[in-house]
């Protein structure tokens, strides 16, 4: 593979650095299965809001998937994605700076309280057992992985809502891209569209970023859902996409519907 040396450094990127760089491993929009309208959205819980306390790091913990918890998934600790803090993702437009924290495993919105981990397909496969009987199909199958990372955050009062509606106006005020560096690495993204959520909680918004990855465009897919005053951040990187190019893998129905319903 001619570009697997560049693919392996960008996938490392990717899975260290930044998970937005996730979304700098995100290429085309599925024009068939997507809508254009960003989020689903039910103020009816408004004014219980103005009154809601944020939960801690230790109890958002305690509410994220766990191991045993959705057959087919390998849950790990996601750590490995996020941003060592938001201070290390600059932004040349605020407004594009929620979009990019989400997707670096930090909160979207001003709350310390956070929690992330990863839920990964488990496949069954025939491994090899010693390195002479690794091929070249084993090498490139190592890359057809999919991995989800989920970070829970929790606000006061109603700073959920006002995220989820920051998320909003973002997706529409960049939608013609911007640029970021994490941790020193620059990128760009060219591109964000809104996309059609999946209906779960009081209200969500989703979005792909399309971006400039070694020369290619790769887009990733991103939504974050809020139920009560916490938010649930979704997206999906594939190491495949990342090695050969294209658009990452939707974020599973499963884990969203899993992680939502385990929310109080």
């Amino acid at each position: 593979m001619k570009r697997s040396s560049g693919a392996r450094l960008c996938a490392t990127a990717a899975v260290g650095a930044l998970s937005l760089a996730l979304v700098t491993g995100c290429g085309s929009s599925d024009e068939g299965s997507k809508d254009s309208g960003g989020s689903k959205g039910s103020s009816s819980s408004s004014a219980a809001a103005s009154d809601a306390k944020a939960l801690t790091t230790a109890e958002l913990k305690k509410l994220l998937l766990a191991q045993g918890e959705l057959k087919g998934y390998k849950v790990g600790s996601g750590e490995e994605t996020a941003a060592s803090s938001k201070s290390a993702v600059k932004v040349d437009k605020a407004e594009c700076a929620p979009m990019a924290w989400a997707t670096n495993g930090l909160p979207p919105g001003d709350t310390d309280a956070n929690a992330t981990n990863s839920l990964t397909e488990d496949k069954a496969s025939d491994a090899p057992t010693s390195l002479e009987d690794v091929s070249e199909a084993d090498i490139e199958g190592a890359f057809n992985v999919t991995i989800t990372y989920v970070g829970l955050s929790s606000y006061e009062g109603d700073g959920a809502e006002k995220t989820i509606k920051t998320l909003s106006d973002g997706v529409t005020a960049c939608a013609g891209g911007y640029g970021f560096t994490t941790d020193g690495e620059t990128s760009k993204v060219t591109k964000v569209a809104a996309e059609k959520g999946s209906g779960q909680g009081d209200e969500s918004v989703a979005f792909i970023q399309e971006v400039d990855v070694e020369g290619q465009t790769i887009s990733a897919h991103t939504e974050v859902v809020r139920k009560g005053n916490t938010l649930a951040t979704f997206f999906t990187m594939d190491l495949a996409a990342l090695a050969k190019g294209g658009e990452m893998s939707d974020v599973p129905a499963a884990v969203i519907d899993a992680q939502v319903a385990k929310l109080k």
